[in-house]
């Protein structure tokens, strides 16, 4: 492996659509991602390696600068989602490379099925 070679990793979680709708809180998520996110297996432990930010209206920004997997923050997301009881109505949708978006799911379809019937 290549030693001195600097890596940064930027993630971006888009949680606009249910944070204006108030069912989501943006800073909690993102105490609690500060809070478990393990670097070299242990949590609290982030120093200057990871930061992790409040950018704009309902995003956080991670950024790495290490080798970090985005399926870990989906998979931290989803956690904190379970956490808040948010699981059924929210889903994590990764819309391009390191960015994921919450979503609701699409309530308003199946209604609407079912009415054909």
């Amino acid at each position: 492996a290549k030693k001195g070679q600097k890596i940064t990793k930027k993630f971006v979680i888009n949680a606009a659509q249910p944070a204006n709708d108030k069912i989501f809180d943006v800073s909690a998520f993102e105490k609690f991602l500060h809070d478990r996110i393990k670097v070299d297996g242990r949590t609290g432990n982030l120093g200057d390696t990871i930061q992790i930010s409040q950018v704009g209206e309902g995003k956080i920004e991670v950024v790495a600068h290490q080798e970090f997997s985005g399926r870990y923050l989906k998979y931290l997301t989803k956690k904190f989602l379970k956490k808040q009881q948010l699981r059924d109505w929210l889903r994590v949708v990764s819309t391009s490379k390191g960015v994921y978006e919450l979503r609701f799911f699409n309530v308003m379809d199946d209604a609407e099925e079912e009415d054909e019937d």
